[in-house]
């Protein structure tokens, strides 16, 4: 009877959330501004918060700014959003001088996509955290690099859950995983901070709900294993599937089109 419930309650949230998520676009006509989503999204992890007996102030909310122009991140910032994701080194790196001219000095910007290690000195560089390591090579690199600039290079362990080809990450039983959590002890310009993951897509919001719970749960048993490290975060949960996120456990969700609507194919 209880799995029965728990299926129904999903089923509910996907309906609403489509729904939500289409009132999201009607933006670009100035029917809303970002003011307005933005509380509309925080009242939602609220009450998510609520139903899995949480406080709000234990998730904190990421703005995906990716293929949005620096123009949408200063509204952003003056609603009240200072924590943003992004994709790429070259997009953020052409955002940053204009981001700057627009008199925006205390955004804190992640990178969330997938970094070549070739491009890690730069990441290193203009990102004040990496969210998506996803092997040895990268975070030695990293290391190496943030060491260079007399830093200490927070990061997140990007984690696949799904079989879909196009997403990356460490797989949970691999050994490049544990390779990489036995080296970071020793990696002192980085600061280990816990796990992120991207859910599969599926229209069944139960698939979503065990990916997540899978990474809670993940993130308990290496947290035993492997003391020395920091694992609080639990990044998991964008505009699609962010209440479940919350209801299993996590700390930061990352919010794209439910904040900025639809992006632009120029970026």
């Amino acid at each position: 009877m209880a799995g029965k419930l728990r299926s129904l309650k999903s089923w509910w949230l996907l309906w609403e959330r489509r729904g939500r998520l289409a009132g999201t676009f009607a933006y670009h006509g100035g029917v809303s501004s970002f003011t307005e989503r933005l509380r509309s999204v925080e009242e939602r992890i609220a009450a998510a918060c609520r139903r899995a007996g949480r406080s709000h102030e234990q998730v904190r909310l990421m703005g995906v700014s990716k293929m949005h122009p620096a123009e949408s991140m200063a509204e952003a910032v003056r609603a009240g959003l200072t924590l943003f994701g992004e994709n790429r080194v070259q997009e953020f790196e052409a955002k940053r001088d204009r981001l700057r001219g627009l008199g925006v000095s205390d955004a804190e910007v992640h990178l969330i996509g997938h970094l070549q290690s070739n491009k890690s000195t730069r990441a290193a560089e203009i990102f004040a955290g990496i969210d998506s390591v996803d092997s040895l090579r990268l975070a030695e690199r990293l290391n190496d690099a943030a060491g260079k600039l007399g830093r200490r290079l927070p990061v997140l362990l990007e984690i696949k859950l799904s079989a879909e080809p196009t997403k990356t990450g460490l797989e949970p039983e691999g050994a490049e995983l544990e390779s990489v959590l036995e080296r970071l002890p020793h990696l002192q310009h980085l600061e280990m901070r816990g796990l992120m993951t991207i859910a599969p897509l599926d229209e069944n919001p139960e698939t979503a709900r065990a990916c997540f719970r899978r990474l809670r749960i993940l993130r308990e048993t290496l947290a035993r294993e492997h003391a020395l490290l920091d694992f609080r975060e639990l990044s998991m949960g964008m505009s699609g599937d962010f209440e479940i996120a919350v209801e299993e456990g996590s700390t930061l969700v990352r919010i794209g089109t439910a904040l900025f609507g639809e992006r632009s194919a120029k970026g």
